[in-house]
């Protein structure tokens, strides 16, 4: 589907969509508990249906509701099954662990880009815990055997999700379980988001001196409901239109008390030199149009907020640099080209760096941005014509299903105009 946008949204205010990072955790340990839950989820997106089919696959039943899924945990657990985890690679990395550690025969799906992103070093830590597995890259993906516990150790600067995946399946093994870090640790807020999750199920991973522990006695057990809570990353692109646009726009349905690392959109916003105005009682956050400056941002642990951020330097005075990125080429898009590719289409001066962006603060015309069929740079390409001269066409527009498959019904609430080039 390619879009031509018109006229950029007027501002206003619009509900938060959920988190699908909340969404994936929440459905993994109702999926592992003693008894059925309730996981409220006012909305969805292809990831998680990824999550919870593959969880069906495992022997769960999770019924789709107006509000959210109702889950009853697996039962009976499958010899051999087939799990489509689609382009989602939580799905893919978080339930690899508990497939092996579950014991099933599991032949994995993975579409895109995911069979061409690095499973090492999570590939390495099965194998070294009795699992067999296809060559990195295969399709069908499928793992054999059942997954021993006890020491794990795994680098902490490849994938967050590697680390989640394993402690997941940790309580699985029936044994005591240690997971020791090593290196860096990146993007640590997805993995406490992971313990959270895993806490309200009454499992809690104990964390010292960069290694998890979990007793052999740990058990999921279900409180019943849960909901999962508004997403920061995708209200990020909204909350910057409000920074760089005509208008100021509000997000309600937000936590200020949240994990969620892409919580740190309000005080680069702030830095940058954004008028932000926090409601936390009501869970709402309002961002006026404002005159931004450059500055230097660290993206080692927010890396799903480096494009719209890139497009909010550009509409800033003087220079962005953009740091400790590199991870960015192993996403959905190389992300790193692409933001360079989408801004430079509308006449921004971006240029990579060894582990980054450099980007010169300027104006911005109308152009045709190719999405790459990468969620976050449409929805970055959308949010420019709140700072651009003439319109803008978004090819593969509907790359934002991935995430956020109501962006452009909320991008037309807004008082935005688009018009169907191609379906």
């Amino acid at each position: 589907m390619d879009l031509c946008i018109n006229q950029s949204p007027r501002g206003g205010t619009l509900r938060a969509v959920t988190s699908k990072s909340a969404a994936h955790r929440l459905l993994i340990c109702a999926a592992l508990a003693d008894r059925e839950t309730f996981v409220g989820c006012t909305d969805t997106s292809n990831d998680i249906e990824a999550t919870a089919d593959c969880l069906c696959a495992f022997g769960a039943q999770i019924l789709r509701t107006p509000d959210g899924f109702a889950v009853q945990p697996i039962g009976e657990i499958p010899k051999q099954t087939i799990c489509r985890s689609r382009e989602s690679g939580a799905t893919f990395r978080f339930l690899l662990p508990v497939a092996a550690a579950l014991g099933i025969a599991a032949d994995f799906l993975p579409e895109g880009r995911i069979p061409q992103r690095p499973l090492s070093p999570l590939y390495e830590v099965l194998q070294e815990h009795g699992i067999s597995l296809s060559p990195q890259g295969s399709v069908p993906f499928s793992i054999r055997g059942k997954l021993q516990g006890g020491a794990f150790t795994i680098a902490a600067d490849v994938s967050s999700q590697f680390i989640s995946g394993l402690l997941f399946a940790a309580p699985l093994t029936g044994t005591d379980c240690e997971i020791h870090l090593t290196g860096t640790f990146a993007s640590r807020s997805y993995v406490d988001m992971t313990c959270d999750a895993m806490g309200r199920f009454g499992v809690t991973p104990v964390f010292r001196d960069m290694t998890y522990s979990l007793p052999a006695n740990s058990r999921y057990r279900s409180p019943g409901r849960m909901i999962a809570e508004g997403d920061w990353s995708n209200a990020a692109f909204w909350l910057a239109a409000g920074a760089i646009g005509k208008a100021p726009v509000t997000v309600t349905g937000l936590r200020f008390d949240s994990l969620q690392g892409d919580m740190a959109i309000l005080p680069i916003l702030k830095t940058f030199g954004a008028r932000v105005e926090e409601n936390i009682e009501a869970g709402s956050c309002t961002v006026y149009p404002s005159i931004l400056h450059g500055m230097v941002i660290d993206a080692e642990n927010i890396p799903d907020l480096v494009p719209i951020l890139s497009l909010v330097a550009c509409c800033a005075e003087g220079e962005t640099r953009i740091t400790h990125a590199a991870r960015l080429r192993l996403k959905e898009s190389d992300r790193l080209q692409t933001v360079c590719a989408t801004l430079r289409a509308l006449g921004g001066k971006v240029e990579e760096t060894g582990d980054g962006l450099r980007i010169e603060g300027g104006s911005l015309q109308g152009g045709v941005c190719d999405s790459f069929n990468d969620h976050r740079i449409a929805m970055t390409a959308a949010i420019a014509s709140c700072c651009t001269a003439g319109e803008i066409t978004v090819t593969d527009a509907g790359a934002v299903s991935k995430s956020y498959p109501r962006f452009w019904e909320d991008f037309t609430a807004m008082g935005g105009q688009i018009t169907t080039i191609r379906t």
